[in-house]
């Protein structure tokens, strides 16, 4: 995606405007490593490339993905290839673990969480981000978008009592994303005669647009949720 591609150019105050979910990601991961003491053992179910490793360097970091998301992607930094349905790893070995954009992309999301829950430790916290309006990535591998009802029965069923998800982004937030998005269209072709004047309004609009999200109250029209778990 342009966003994804480019978007690492772009100073962080317009980074954090245009990318709110990579945005909320990122501060969202950090907080929970600096919540975490020294040496604790940390599990990343569906690393991928490993791009929230470094946040966990006074950890016990583990890498674990089935390394089929995307062809393109790096996953020579993987610490374990596995099925996160079947992790290879002891009941309560861990005492954090993340899941971030992940569960969409496998067949048995409860199969999943259990999993997670059942290697992590009593009071271990689990951070994880579903997309609810997102358009398909990494297929045929991608099966799922969430409602917030529907993480949170996850996550009950999986041992994950009374989570507090919460959404990323209202209305205006998803609309500036799909004028973002727009951009893509106009990359071939006689697209390319039209995409500066795409791009400046696009990139105008996605920047104010996010500030009218007061305005969505309930934020039923968001992009994805974040939730930060703890096993019962």
């Amino acid at each position: 995606m342009l966003q994804a591609r480019y978007g690492r150019f772009l100073p962080s105050f317009l980074r954090r405007r245009l990318m709110i979910v990579e945005a909320v990601i990122d501060s969202s991961v950090r907080s929970l490593a600096n919540q975490i003491p020294n040496g604790t053992r940390v599990l990343d179910a569906g690393s991928g490339e490993g791009p929230h490793a470094e946040c966990f360097s006074h950890c016990r970091y583990t890498g674990v993905d089935l390394a089929i998301g995307d062809r393109q992607w790096d996953y020579s930094g993987l610490d374990v290839i596995a099925d996160l349905t079947s992790l290879p790893f002891p009941d309560g070995s861990f005492m954090a673990a993340l899941n971030i954009v992940v569960l969409e992309h496998v067949p048995e999301p409860v199969r999943v969480l259990r999993e997670i829950a059942r290697v992590l430790r009593p009071g271990g916290r689990l951070l994880i981000v579903v997309p609810q309006q997102w358009e398909v990535h990494q297929g045929p591998n991608d099966f799922y978008r969430y409602t917030r009802h529907g993480l949170e029965w996850l996550l009950e069923q999986a041992g994950f009592p009374q989570p507090n998800v919460q959404p990323i982004g209202g209305y205006f937030t998803l609309l500036a994303r799909r004028l973002l998005n727009a951009m893509n269209f106009f990359q071939r072709g006689v697209g390319w005669l039209v995409f500066p004047f795409v791009a400046a309004m696009s990139g105008f609009l996605a920047l104010l647009l996010p500030g009218l999200d007061f305005l969505d109250r309930e934020k039923n029209f968001t992009l994805a949720y974040v939730c930060v778990a703890e096993k019962s």
